[in-house]
C-alpha cells in the first residue's frame, strides 16, 4: 500500500513538472504553432484552386445481323480502351510543366466491360469539362470508324445479294428456259418420230421379221429417250421453280434483314451517361485539412521543442 502511494505521488510530481515546463515555454509553443499554422494558411491562399470534372462514358455498340438474336457487339473493350487512353492522355503528359488542365484518371468501374470513368482537373469547371469532351471526341472518332466500316460491309453484302438475284433472273433462269425449250422441241420431234415409226410398223408385212425386229428396237430406244427427255424437263422445271421461289425469296429475306440493320437505331457511338459532373468548390487544395494538419503538427513540434530546450537547460545546470 505504501509503495502504491509513493508511486502515485511520484507520478503527480512528474505531471506537475511537465505542466510547469509547458507553462514556462508557452510563448515558444504559441509562436511555433502560430507560425506553422500561418504558413499553411498562406500556402492555401496562394495555391491556385483546381476544379474537378468527371463523367461516366458508355462504350458504343451495334446490333448483330442475326435474325434469331438481339445481341449487340461492343465497339471496344473497357480494359483495353482505358489502357490506350491512359498512355495518350496521362503517361505522355507526365512531367510536362505549365499545364493548367490535366486528365487525372481514366478507369473502368469494377466488373463493368462497357463503361469507363474519366476525371480531370483544371483552373475552372469549364476547362475541366472541355478536357473530358476532348477525350470523348477522340473516342467517338475512333469508334465511328468502326461503325462506318460495319455499315460499308453490310451495304456491300446487300449489293452482292442484288447481284446474285439479278444473275439468277437474267442468266440462270434464262439458261434453264432455253434448256427446257430445247428439250421440249426435241421431245416433240421424238414423239413425231415415234408416231411415224409406229405407223410404219403397222404397214410392214409380217413375213419381213428381221426388218420388224430392227424397227421394234428403234422404237424401244426412242421410247426410252422420250422418257428421259420428259424426266429431264421435269428436273429443269423443278430447278426453275426452286430458283424462282425458295432461292430468290431467301436472298430477298437476307437482303431485307441486312437492310434493317442499316437503320440508325441499330448503331450507337460512345457517349456520356447523363452529363459531366462538376463541383461548385475546388477540390485542391483542401484548405481545412491542410490548416488542421499544420496546426496539429506545429503544436506537437513546439511541445517537443519545449521539452528538448528544458532538457538542455537542465543538463547545463547539472554541469555547473
Amino acid at each position: 500500500m505504501q509503495e502504491n502511494i509513493q508511486r502515485y505521488e511520484d507520478d503527480e510530481i512528474d505531471l506537475r513538472e511537465l505542466w510547469k515546463t509547458l507553462m514556462k515555454r508557452k510563448m515558444l509553443i504559441a509562436v511555433v504553432t502560430v507560425f506553422i499554422t500561418a504558413a499553411a494558411v498562406g500556402y492555401v491562399l496562394l495555391k491556385t484552386p483546381m476544379y474537378q470534372a468527371k463523367a461516366l462514358l458508355e462504350i458504343g455498340n451495334y446490333k448483330l445481323s442475326d435474325s434469331n438474336s438481339n445481341s449487340m457487339a461492343m465497339l471496344d473493350n473497357a480494359s483495353q480502351l482505358t489502357k490506350r487512353l491512359n498512355v495518350l492522355y496521362i503517361d505522355m503528359y507526365e512531367g510536362v510543366k505549365g499545364k493548367d488542365t490535366e486528365v487525372t484518371s481514366i478507369a473502368a468501374p469494377k466488373n463493368q466491360n462497357n463503361f469507363i470513368e474519366i476525371k480531370t482537373l483544371s483552373l475552372s469547371n469549364t476547362k475541366a469539362k472541355e478536357e473530358i469532351e476532348k477525350v470523348l471526341t477522340y473516342i467517338q472518332s475512333e469508334h465511328q470508324k468502326i461503325l462506318d466500316d460495319v455499315k460499308r460491309r453490310r451495304e456491300l453484302e446487300i449489293k452482292n445479294i442484288e447481284v446474285k438475284i439479278n444473275d439468277i433472273k437474267t442468266k440462270e433462269l434464262a439458261l434453264l428456259n432455253d434448256n427446257i425449250n430445247l428439250k421440249k422441241k426435241d421431245l416433240k420431234s421424238s414423239e413425231n418420230e415415234l408416231k411415224d415409226l409406229s405407223e410404219n410398223l403397222s404397214k410392214i408385212k409380217k413375213t419381213d421379221t428381221s426388218f420388224i425386229a430392227l424397227n421394234l428396237m428403234q422404237k424401244r430406244d426412242l421410247t426410252r429417250y422420250i422418257s428421259e427427255l420428259e424426266s429431264g424437263i421435269i428436273d429443269l422445271q423443278n430447278q426453275k421453280n426452286l430458283l424462282e421461289t425458295t432461292t430468290i425469296n431467301k436472298l430477298i429475306e437476307d437482303k431485307t434483314l441486312i437492310a434493317s440493320m442499316l437503320l440508325p437505331y441499330n448503331y450507337k457511338n460512345t457517349a456520356i451517361v447523363g452529363s459531366i459532373m462538376t463541383n461548385d468548390y475546388p477540390v485542391k487544395p483542401k484548405k481545412k485539412l491542410i490548416v488542421a494538419v499544420a496546426f496539429v503538427t506545429g503544436l506537437l513540434l513546439s511541445v517537443f521543442l519545449a521539452f528538448f530546450l528544458e532538457f538542455v537547460s537542465g543538463m547545463k545546470e547539472e554541469e555547473a
